[in-house]
């Protein structure tokens, strides 16, 4: 069984960079030239997110399955997903179930042996493949607690005034 304890603290502080921003009176901070805005931001997450879901329950399912980031670099669908959650506030509470249903999934559901599959994994940014390999389904989950929710976390504190 995985430790997801870390994942979790990675969720809340995420979730609360976001809510110290949108509540900082700035209604709509200006991110610096080429990055997301708060909304862009957590929209990128939350399809992150449902991304990992999916990769982790074809796991669970012994079906094969792949994960890649291609789809939440998109901003097309970025947008769509802040319309779809209905802005900021309903993207917060779709990060929040999320991360609740990643740190059941990716805990006590998965076996051992669910959690070493290898997934072909490519992840992209910036237009520079980060990584395009086989990666171990616990790497995905804890690459989230370790890089992806930190680093979007950085990035929303990085619009305070």
């Amino acid at each position: 069984m995985m430790d997801t304890t870390a994942l979790r603290d990675a969720y809340r502080a995420l979730l609360n960079a976001a809510a110290t921003v949108a509540d900082s009176g700035d209604r709509n901070p200006l991110p610096p030239t080429g990055e997301w805005n708060a909304d862009q931001i957590l929209a990128h997450v939350a399809i992150v997110n449902a991304t990992t879901i999916t990769t982790v329950s074809s796991a669970a399912t012994g079906a094969n399955t792949t994960y890649d980031n291609r789809i939440a670099l998109d901003t097309w669908t970025i947008e769509r997903v802040i319309a779809l959650a209905g802005g900021n506030m309903g993207l917060r509470d779709r990060i929040r179930l999320q991360g609740d249903a990643l740190c059941t999934l990716g805990g006590p559901m998965l076996s051992e042996a669910e959690l070493d599959t290898l997934v072909p994994t490519l992840l992209l940014s910036n237009d520079t493949a980060l990584v395009d390999q086989l990666v171990p389904l616990r790497d995905l989950i804890t690459g989230l607690a370790e890089v992806e929710l930190p680093g979007h976390t950085e990035q929303l504190l990085a619009l305070l005034p």
